[in-house]
C-alpha cells in the first residue's frame, strides 16, 4: 500500500512535474477516478461500472477541465513521458484503492500508520542517495514549518480519513476526491490570497458537485421516487 499509494505516485508526480505545468498535472491526476473504475470492473464483485457513474465521471472531469483552464491542454503536444508519468501516477492510486480493500475492518489509524511507515522506510535511503548528491543541508525554520504542517494536516489527518471512507464507501467514491482537489485549492485561495474566481471556475465546480451527485445515486434515486410516487 505504501508503494502503490505514496512510492510510486509521489516521485512520478515530481518527477513528471519538471516538464508540465501543475494545471495540466492536475488534469491528469483528476483522471484517476476513470482508472479506478476500470480496475473494480474487473478485480471486485461489488463495484461494477454503471450507467450513473460514467455519467458522473465524464460531468465530474469536464468540470476540472474547465475549471483549471482548456489552456492547460495546449501542453499535451510536448513532454511526452513528463505526462505518462503523471497518468501513471494515476493509475497507481487507482492500483492503491482496489488493494486497499483488503484492510476493510482494521483501525484507519493503523491502516494509515503501516502505509505511511512503510513508505518512509522504502524512501528515506532514496532521498538520501539522489536527494543530497552535495551534501547535506539545514532547512530553515520556515522549511521546517512546511514540512511539519503537510506531515500533519495533509498525511496524517488526510490518511486517517482515507481509510475511513475506503472502509465505508468503497474505491471508486473514495477516488472522486481527486475532482475535488482544483475545487478546494481554487476556494482556498479565494479565501486566503484573495484570489478572485472566473466565471469558469465557478461552472467547474458545479459540474463537479453535479458529477458526484451523480455517481453517488441518491440524488437520482430521489427523483425517480417521487416522480413515480
Amino acid at each position: 500500500m505504501g508503494c502503490l499509494n505514496n512510492v510510486i505516485p509521489f516521485s512520478l508526480i515530481v518527477w513528471g512535474q519538471q516538464e508540465i505545468s501543475g494545471s495540466l498535472a492536475s488534469i491528469f491526476n483528476a483522471t484517476t477516478p476513470f482508472f479506478t473504475v476500470i480496475l473494480a470492473q474487473f478485480l471486485t464483485q461489488d463495484e461494477r461500472l454503471t450507467l450513473p457513474k460514467v455519467i458522473g465521471l465524464v460531468v465530474g472531469f469536464s468540470g476540472v477541465v474547465l475549471m483549471v483552464g482548456m489552456e492547460a491542454l495546449h501542453g499535451l503536444a510536448s513532454a511526452f513521458w513528463s505526462q505518462a508519468a503523471i497518468l501513471l501516477a494515476a493509475i497507481s492510486y487507482g492500483c492503491a484503492a482496489i488493494w486497499g480493500r483488503r484492510f476493510k475492518g482494521i483501525d484507519p489509524m493503523v491502516s494509515a500508520t503501516g502505509q505511511v511507515t512503510a513508505s518512509s522506510l522504502i524512501m528515506t535511503p532514496l532521498a538520501l542517495w539522489f536527494g543530497f548528491p552535495h551534501g547535506y543541508f539545514i532547512p530553515s525554520g520556515d522549511v521546517l514549518g512546511a514540512i511539519l504542517g503537510i506531515a500533519c494536516l495533509c498525511t496524517v489527518a488526510a490518511y486517517i480519513l482515507y481509510f475511513k471512507i475506503l472502509e465505508t464507501s468503497g474505491a471508486t467514491n473514495l477516488m472522486l476526491v481527486t475532482f475535488l482537489i482544483p475545487l478546494s485549492a481554487i476556494a482556498l485561495g479565494n479565501v486566503f490570497l484573495q484570489e478572485t474566481l472566473s466565471t469558469d471556475q465557478i461552472t467547474g465546480m458545479v459540474l463537479i458537485l453535479l458529477g458526484l451527485l451523480i455517481m453517488d445515486g441518491r440524488m437520482l434515486r430521489s427523483i425517480r421516487f417521487k416522480t413515480i410516487g
